[in-house]
């Protein structure tokens, strides 16, 4: 039987082909920034590629996301126009080439040309500029010719040698060769200056490694088809914080005062890469600051460790032992004690912390249009909202520490949702009068803003009384009597709220007794849970003049002294 050895080989080679599996095809993918989500701290990006893929296994590989991409927050999703199986998403680190290597070397290889032709041209002028000053010198010698025998009887030095035309022509000489050396001088340096210039610019073309991540994914299609992948992942040098403005319109005497808070943010962000015309979201969410609560440590307290009794005293080494022991063993007790206190601080710390960022208020912000923010870190400010409230105006004065009123605008947060602590700036009746800090306001809490010094509203304030005394039959007790009047007086054209503050001490010993005295019994004592302030509020009245008289009288034994302090 004849076999045909040509046969049998296509054969082995279609069973070969059809034995081993054939490696997935690499598809270079090419994706483009679409949306960004900006927590307070980091960011969420979403890049969107457009492919058309054949049937079979490819592995699909961007390399156009920044490096400090966080791998566990990568993920693929999208839509096609068939079924699209993906199988692994991988991703690594990789050093790309900023520059395109055949581009640079055609670059590089002009700029050393012309390097060569200006160092050329160089050598030129530089041996132009060795003989003109050769010149120089040689006409400088000139002037040293040796001494000639002094003329003889009925001639003149003219006659013996012509000095004059020699000193001339030595003059011009000269003058020509300082010339064509200045002249050759200050072309070597412009040629010097330009063959510095391409010689910077072609160290400009070396290769610049440029991190980035590169996301490899292998996926399966069952027939050819187009897909619109979306890569999410977040960075986290990106934040954004809130910025508002207050401006308030303090109305007239039949309209009522408004309020309008407008809302902006302040981003920034350094990821490696430019967002330019994406869709930008804020987001309130901290994904930055974990998903648990911390986990405290069990604390104990100890009795400090005694001194052991000293050793005989043997000798002076031996004593000056015993006492750096006993110095080392009182440090270490000091330090046991140092050591429970920071633990009592470290939880005080975290408990506060915890309450503040364990906030359940969550909320995105979509941005209308596109937005762009470079990866410079400078500031973009946009537009969240605005909102117009409704204020109630109140004076509030402390003319013990100054006798000016300031007017405040009492407000309730909009019921929509958190506002996150920021720098508010304020505005009365069209004019900046300052800024101040807004703090994290839930929906509908209430909230009072300062909006400067209110000059229709006269204060004053006066010590009416202030002695010393002793009251009992036999002397027994010691006082303090003081007593003061405070008046005020709204000058403007509707009735305005107003709240006058003031304190008295408070006692830390059962000894000492202190008596609220005066005609004016206060509004509210323990004002904001502070001991000892107390308030009186109003209701003035366009030209009404309120006066406060109220005082205090402290007593203790005699005998014994007292101080006022905080």
């Amino acid at each position: 039987m004849r076999i045909d050895v040509r046969w049998m080989a296509w054969m082995a080679a279609v069973t070969a082909m059809t034995a081993t599996p054939l490696a997935a095809a690499e598809i270079a993918g090419t994706s483009a920034i679409s949306a960004v989500t900006i927590f307070s701290r980091g960011a969420e990006i979403t890049r969107s590629a457009q492919l058309k893929i054949a049937q079979g296994e490819h592995v699909i590989v961007f390399k156009d996301l920044p490096a400090q991409a966080i791998d566990g927050s990568i993920r693929i999703e999208g839509r096609s126009t068939g079924r699209l199986d993906i199988g692994s998403v991988d991703t690594r680190r990789v050093e790309i080439p900023r520059l395109d290597p055949a581009v640079s070397q055609s670059e590089r290889r002009k700029l050393e040309e012309a390097i060569e032709k200006l160092q050329d041209e160089r050598a030129i002028v530089a041996a132009e500029v060795e003989a003109a000053e050769a010149q120089k010198r040689f006409v400088e010698g000139l002037v040293t010719l040796p001494t000639r025998p002094a003329a003889k009887s009925g001639e003149t030095a003219e006659k013996i040698e012509p000095w004059s035309d020699i000193f001339a022509l030595i003059g011009s000489r000269l003058a020509d060769a300082e010339k064509t050396r200045l002249a050759a001088s200050l072309k070597v340096r412009e040629l010097d200056r330009r063959i510095a210039d391409l010689e910077r610019a072609l160290s400009d073309l070396a290769p610049v490694e440029d991190a980035r991540t590169e996301v490899r994914v292998k996926i399966t299609t069952a027939a050819a088809l187009e897909a619109n992948l979306l890569l999410r992942y977040q960075v986290p040098s990106a934040s954004w914080q809130s910025l508002y403005d207050a401006r308030l319109m303090t109305g007239a005497r039949n309209v009522a005062p408004s309020l309008v808070l407008v809302r902006r943010a302040a981003v920034q962000q350094r990821t490696g890469e430019d967002w330019r015309d994406v869709a930008l979201t804020l987001s309130t969410a901290r994904p930055a600051n974990g998903a648990s609560a911390p986990t405290l440590e069990s604390a104990v307290v100890d009795f400090m460790p005694e001194t052991p009794p000293p050793r005989p005293v043997a000798s002076a080494p031996a004593a000056q032992a015993d006492r750096a022991r006993r110095a080392a063993e009182e440090r270490a007790g000091e330090a046991s004690v140092a050591a429970d206190k920071r633990q009592d601080e470290e939880f005080a710390v975290g408990e506060q912390q915890a309450s503040v960022e364990a906030s359940a208020y969550q909320a995105r912000f979509d941005i209308p249009g596109k937005t762009t923010v470079l990866a410079t870190a400078e500031v973009k400010r946009v537009l969240i909202d605005q909102a117009t409230i409704e204020p109630s105006l109140v004076v509030r004065a402390v003319p013990r520490l100054r006798t000016q009123a300031y007017l405040y605008a009492k407000l309730a947060a909009p019921k929509t949702t958190a506002y996150l602590p920021g720098v508010i700036s304020l505005f009365r009746d069209g004019t900046y009068v300052g800024s101040g800090k807004l703090p994290l306001l839930s929906p509908g809490q209430e909230h009072e803003i300062g909006f400067g010094a209110d000059d229709s509203v006269r204060v004053r304030y006066a010590t009416v009384e202030d002695k010393r005394g002793e009251s009992g039959l036999i002397s027994s007790q010691q006082t303090d009597t003081r007593a003061f009047r405070m008046s005020l007086k709204n000058m403007h054209e509707r009735a305005i709220n107003v709240s006058v503050q003031d304190n008295i001490p408070t006692s830390r010993q059962q000894d000492i007794k202190v008596e609220l005295t005066g005609k004016t019994p206060p509004t509210r004592r323990d004002v904001d849970d502070k001991r000892g302030v107390l308030a009186w509020d109003a209701l003035l009245q366009p030209d009404e003049e309120r006066q406060i008289d109220f005082g205090y009288r402290v007593s203790w034994p005699t005998g014994k002294r007292i101080i006022y302090g905080r």
